[in-house]
């Protein structure tokens, strides 16, 4: 379903890399018509406000944007008048509902930038109206999630892309060759530095603003008032139950151990990918909530609940460990027989690293690893800039991307294991190759979640 003009204009994946990364797509044959769905802060709502975060920007170096997607209509309307100030030109369709992007056939990709629990809906129902996908992380909000995803980017055949954008930085390039290189002998523990969350107050119910429609931003998730309170130092400022404050309840995501988990995770197991797997125990060692839970459940509905500090062991069958804490460095620690490697989105220091000047990787090494696009250079900014480049260039060649679906899914699984075992206080036992906890049913009921009538996943 892409135009005919821009599959026809680019042969080979070589030749597609080349004249992506030359001409960024510049003729108007060349150049995807975008949709995208959220229009926050990862996307571009503080170039809205006068800051200078957002990737949206980005994505109009290489396609042309054609509607824009919000349940908040001042985000919407911020994000048409920014894409006319990139574009020169209106967008074709400003909305609230996403199944008019979906349904208008000039629309090639879709972007979602949403937050998490909206994910895996609308990435399964753009690859089912044909469309390629560019999605944040973490792209799901439970395993089965996962797995349907998994399955449906299989049979589709669509180019899709998670917004894990580590996987397109020299940096982690770098750490991920070197540990799969032996280069700090046998590995033996990864220790994923994560931060902790925010805790709040009280937060009262509240009225809905006027401009958001908080039924579609709840979307599949269970019904809630809307909560909000002044005061806080973050980027809305006020705690709340909504927009960036969704990240600290479990109803819409899963705290640090999907966020910066989901970042950190998929480095770690894509540099462990090529040793023993087998079946994982997850040890919740230590973990805090700043609410009591029952049976999984917060039992307070107005302050955020996921976990504050916590240290929890994934032990495979090999004996590698993945440990996931808050209070360590940030970025990932890999500790090997004969070294350690540290790498963050800042740093990458070891002895392996100094010694790569007296014994290089092989030649060739980052092409292979990086897979058929254009691979990041050591001057290019961590700014999402050579992951959003590894999209277009899968959609011109349609190739494979740097961050596919079944590689996320594996390493997600493992933070959302770790969040199952923190929410019910014990050890996890799980198997892999079933896709399932083992031995305890009331764990394994977290592993999925109804959706809300009226938004239920595609069957």
């Amino acid at each position: 379903m892409f135009r005919r003009s821009f599959l026809m204009s680019l042969s080979a994946p070589l030749v597609s890399a080349q004249v992506a990364r030359a001409a960024r797509f510049t003729r108007s044959s060349q150049r995807p018509k975008l949709g995208v769905i959220g229009c926050g802060s990862r996307w571009g709502w503080q170039l809205a406000q006068g800051g200078s975060y957002g990737v949206g920007p980005v994505f109009a170096e290489y396609g042309d944007y054609g509607a824009v997607c919000d349940v908040d209509r001042r985000r919407r309307e911020a994000a048409a008048q920014l894409i006319k100030q990139w574009q020169g030109r209106e967008v074709d369709l400003a909305t609230e509902d996403y199944r008019e992007l979906l349904a208008r056939p000039d629309i090639d990709a879709i972007l979602i930038f949403t937050p998490d629990h909206w994910h895996a809906k609308l990435a399964v129902e753009a690859m089912r109206a044909g469309k390629d996908v560019y999605c944040e992380k973490p792209l799901s909000l439970t395993i089965a999630e996962g797995r349907l995803l998994h399955d449906e980017a299989a049979r589709t055949g669509r180019v899709v892309q998670v917004g894990t954008q580590q996987r397109s930085d020299l940096r982690f390039l770098t750490a991920v060759a070197l540990v799969q290189a032996g280069r700090i002998g046998q590995l033996q523990r990864v220790t994923c530095g994560l931060g902790g969350t925010p805790v709040s107050p009280a937060i009262p119910t509240a009225a809905t603003p006027p401009e958001l429609n908080w039924d579609r931003w709840l979307g599949p998730a269970p019904l809630a008032p809307y909560r909000e309170l002044a005061g806080a130092e973050n980027e809305t400022h006020a705690w709340s139950n909504n927009h960036y404050e969704f990240r600290w309840w479990y109803d819409y995501s899963g705290g640090k151990l999907t966020d910066w988990g989901a970042h950190h995770v998929d480095i770690a197991h894509w540099a462990t990918s090529q040793t023993p797997r087998g079946p994982m125990e997850i040890i919740p060692e230590h973990v805090e909530h700043p609410v009591q839970f029952v049976d999984g459940f917060p039992v307070d509905p107005d302050r955020y609940n996921t976990a504050t500090r916590f240290l929890i062991r994934a032990r495979r069958a090999d004996g590698l460990e993945l440990i996931l804490r808050d209070d360590a460095r940030n970025g990932i620690l890999f500790e090997g027989s004969e070294g350690r490697l540290f790498v963050s989105r800042g740093t990458l220091e070891g002895r392996p690293v100094e010694e790569l000047g007296s014994r290089p990787l092989p030649e060739g090494w980052l092409n292979e690893l990086y897979g058929p696009g254009t691979p990041p250079e050591q001057t290019e900014r961590l700014d999402s800039v050579a992951h959003v480049r590894n999209f277009f260039e899968a959609l011109a060649g349609r190739t494979r991307v740097v961050s596919d679906v079944a590689s996320h899914h594996q390493a997600l699984t493992i933070c959302h294991l770790a969040n199952i075992a923190a929410r019910l206080g014990r050890s996890l036992r799980w198997d892999p190759e079933q896709e399932s906890i083992v031995g305890d049913p009331q764990a394994e009921a977290f592993t999925r979640r109804p959706a809300r009538a009226g938004y239920e996943f595609p069957a």
